[in-house]
């Protein structure tokens, strides 16, 4: 990536980034907003829209009926034996629209609302596809959350169906809108600490013996439409380990690789200032978890790169482990080494270098620090309070958001090409530009699937 495409991808941002947390709307004009999907994830992104003065929440859609009816009591009890409990939106009374906010079962009828400008998509990975390619048919605007999709040819059907419309498309990568990260950027871009080579990431959840329990096959909870649940993907019997939350831990819908994998490597790879990788190699497997879910619970991915960097991404959900020593990522530099996340960052300079051994460090150490805000239900929420608010100011004025749909295709494929290639057992070759493996036919069958009957993309 050249200097120019870099600074225009967003990474050069000034030297502190400032994001306001409430713009009113002008004139009094308020954006129009359906959400679909309300559940963890839902509900809390659209908890951040709601804080904004120039939202008002006009459509609900969701498969689940105690969560379009904001219905707390008829939350099916069995959620909490299998731990879903946790990841149940608790409802507040902003929650319980009146009759003028309409709801749906089926997302097409929320987009044929003509009182709904732009749409909110937090549902299962595997159906924003087809969601995000038919709000944009539609004539709505999209804020989409992560991973972007759970195929790459997806991911590019979505990139394409937007350049050929006029919408304004964002993907939650919500680091995306991190002050820290968006001064790191220009910061390694100025060139003054010396030439940054890797980057090493890990994401780190014991979930030792049991992971997401065992669960045998039974009827969906009262209110829950699976078969929509499903969608595109084939029919097979219900479980509490598998929906509404547990979707993740299942290849044919996600993985962790999609769920935490495309945070962290969208953000390696923004640092690094690359676009995709020219070789990927994985191992892993599963070591340690004795439960219903099908991915690997330990898995170790290295990507590489055309002008000779790398990138190291590992999950461990079966031991407790310290890759990293400090905050999240950890950078590797022929001068210093960053330790950076959302709260901040720091850069240190060499201490020693065999042979040459320099008298003393070409920089003083670089510490920035950042207080990150909370969302109302007490998780972290800084950075996706700035880049929903960077999208409501996109659907204004018609401009480009801070995460694109390519920005979020290309960090999502980190993602998809690792689980490949963890399934392959191979180091394969991938060329970007053309989206294909040239070294393995086997793996360029696992780019997309068929759908099911009833289903299509655009």
């Amino acid at each position: 990536m050249k200097r120019r495409d870099f600074i225009k991808s967003g990474a050069v941002a000034g030297a502190v980034v400032s994001f306001p947390n409430v713009v009113k709307a002008a004139g009094g004009q308020k954006i129009k907003l359906g959400v679909i999907g309300l559940g963890n994830r839902g509900t809390q992104v659209m908890r951040v829209f709601q804080q904004q003065s120039d939202v008002m929440v006009t459509a609900l859609c969701d498969v689940y009926k105690p969560y379009l009816d904001r219905d707390q009591a008829a939350v099916d009890p069995k959620f909490k034996e299998y731990g879903i409990g946790g990841a149940v939106p608790t409802f507040r009374d902003s929650d319980k629209f009146g009759p003028d906010v309409k709801r749906y079962e089926d997302y097409r009828r929320l987009l044929d609302d003509k009182n709904v400008d732009a749409v909110l998509i937090a549902t299962p990975d595997h159906w924003h596809a087809i969601q995000t390619i038919d709000a944009i048919h539609a004539g709505k605007d999209v804020y989409c959350e992560k991973p972007l999709t759970a195929t790459i040819v997806e991911g590019r059907a979505m990139v394409n169906a937007q350049k050929a419309s006029k919408q304004v498309v964002a993907v939650g990568l919500n680091r995306r809108g991190s002050a820290p990260y968006r001064k790191l950027a220009e910061e390694i871009q100025s060139g003054k600490y010396g030439k940054f080579i890797a980057a090493h990431g890990a994401r780190l959840s014991n979930l030792a013996p049991h992971g997401i329990g065992k669960c045998p096959d039974c009827p969906p909870p009262k209110g829950f439409n699976w078969d929509k649940w499903l969608g595109p993907r084939p029919y097979r019997p219900y479980r509490y380990t598998t929906a509404p939350y547990f979707f993740r831990w299942h290849e044919e819908f996600s993985s962790q690789m999609g769920n935490w994998g495309v945070h962290y490597c969208d953000v390696m790879r923004w640092m690094l200032g690359e676009t995709a990788p020219c070789a990927i190699t994985a191992i892993g497997g599963n070591y340690a978890l004795d439960h219903d879910g099908d991915i690997p619970d330990t898995i170790e991915v290295t990507y590489e790169f055309a002008d000779k960097k790398l990138i190291h991404f590992a999950i461990y959900e079966g031991a407790t482990a310290r890759p990293i020593q400090k905050r999240e990522i950890e950078i590797a530099g022929t001068d210093g080494v960053i330790y950076a996340g959302e709260n901040g960052f720091e850069i240190e300079p060499q201490g020693k270098r065999e042979f040459a051994n320099p008298k003393a460090p070409l920089f003083e150490k670089v510490v920035f620090d950042h207080k990150q805000e909370k969302l109302p239900d007490g998780s972290w929420g800084g950075s996706t309070l700035n880049i929903v608010r960077d999208f409501l100011d996109r659907v204004k004025d018609r401009g480009e958001p801070l995460c694109t749909l390519e920005t979020g295709h290309r960090s999502t494929s980190f993602a998809l090409l690792g689980n490949i290639a963890y399934h392959m057992k191979q180091r394969l070759e991938w060329d970007g530009v053309n989206e294909r493996f040239t070294n393995c036919p086997k793996a360029n069958e696992m780019l997309h699937y068929a759908y099911r009957n009833g289903y299509k993309l655009g």
